[in-house]
């Protein structure tokens, strides 16, 4: 019985020296959003080496409960599969904090989490920026479809309530890939003042469901296959119906591109143009909708790098797929956050101009103007 508790040990300690990211940074502090005990929480997941050694939890009522099919589990990649009850945030804080906070969602069509490449790794470049990072380790679907988005509203409420704490003054989001579907939902589906971002950060990002561009993978766990909703042997014609409906009315919401308004934050997008995963059409439609409601947005899609592409830096040892574009992408960002401020002091001065003498498209004044002397 000894030989083997020891040999479990070991297997225990060599997956977690397996699972390290070539990267030294780690958390300041982990937010459990719905666990009693903060220190039992962070025991259930010592499988994942990225996670403070300060630990804290909100105990929030969960709204929107979820089960997971097996017990939390982490790759040597990083990938996380399995995540309910003990949803949380990695709290990452800069030395010198800028005022920007962001809450990082990673991708992995709502059944896993990449959280090195897409996770603990843009934090690092975040920080460096002097961004506070909030990396989310979200609940899948698992048939609720508004878990996930449960846990982005809590992280945001936590954010907003230790701003002095932290050091923010703007509270943002950024996903990739289905954690980019998540981040665009945060940015167009959020309950209140408190729980909308002030801006927005898509890379190749899965947007709508509708079937002719979404990603099969994602919309299926996140509403379901067609394959389950049209099942007629089970249901009455009226529930059938009404399933019908519902599925649609799903479809609808869940199609971010559906829900910009005049009151969505601004947004930064990047994806490739060969990208087979995602495909672009999705972006598109998300930046046209942002054109549409006069949205600052901004859109970058490079020739080549497909999908997945994060950031694998070369200095974390990574094989990076957009090396011959990184650094446009990398400062392209950086050059926006770092003029949020004065791109939404100028469409407040548009919409004045506008308000004056008759908006036109563009935030172009129109109408008849003050003749000169």
């Amino acid at each position: 019985m000894k030989r083997f508790l020891l040999t479990a040990a070991f297997a225990a300690l060599s997956f977690s020296l397996l699972a390290q990211p070539n990267i030294s940074l780690r958390p300041d502090r982990t937010v459990f959003f719905y666990a009693k005990d903060a220190k039992a929480a962070a025991k259930a997941v010592a499988d994942d080496p990225v996670i403070a050694k300060k630990v804290e939890t909100l105990a929030a009522p969960i709204q929107h409960p979820t089960t997971a099919p097996g017990p939390e589990s982490i790759d040597q990649a990083g990938s996380i599969t399995n995540i309910s009850e003990y949803a949380r945030m990695d709290i990452y804080q800069p030395k010198t904090p800028n005022g920007q906070m962001v809450i990082v969602c990673p991708g992995g069509a709502y059944a896993l989490i990449a959280t090195y490449n897409e996770g603990i790794y843009p934090a690092d470049w975040l920080v460096k920026q002097g961004v506070t990072v909030g990396v989310l380790k979200y609940r899948m679907p698992n048939g609720t479809w508004d878990a996930p988005l449960e846990d982005v509203h809590h992280a945001f409420r936590y954010a907003r309530s230790h701003a002095d704490e932290l050091g923010i003054k703007k509270v943002g989001i950024m996903g990739f890939s289905a954690g980019g579907h998540l981040a665009a939902s945060g940015v167009v589906l959020y309950d209140d003042p408190e729980t909308r971002p002030d801006f927005g950060i898509l890379v190749y990002p899965v947007i709508s469901m509708d079937a002719a561009i979404t990603h099969g993978g994602t919309r299926n766990a996140l509403i379901g296959s067609d394959t389950a909703w049209n099942d007629r042997a089970k249901y009455s014609m009226d529930e059938y119906l009404a399933r019908q409906a519902q599925r649609d009315a799903l479809v609808e919401k869940f199609s971010c591109e559906k829900q910009v308004t005049p009151d969505t934050p601004p947004v930064f997008i990047a994806l490739c143009y060969d990208d087979m995963v995602v495909p672009p059409q999705n972006s598109l439609r998300f930046y046209e909708a942002c054109l549409k409601n006069k949205v600052t947005a901004e859109m970058h899609m490079y020739p080549k790098g497909v999908h997945g592409w994060g950031f694998t830096l070369k200095e974390y040892g990574m094989n990076d797929n957009i090396d011959y574009c990184r650094a446009e992408f990398l400062n392209s960002l950086s050059r926006w956050l770092g003029g949020l401020e004065e791109m939404e002091a100028a469409k407040k001065a548009a919409a004045q101009r506008g308000g004056m003498f008759g908006g036109m498209p563009g935030g172009m004044p129109g109408g008849p103007r003050p003749q000169g002397r």
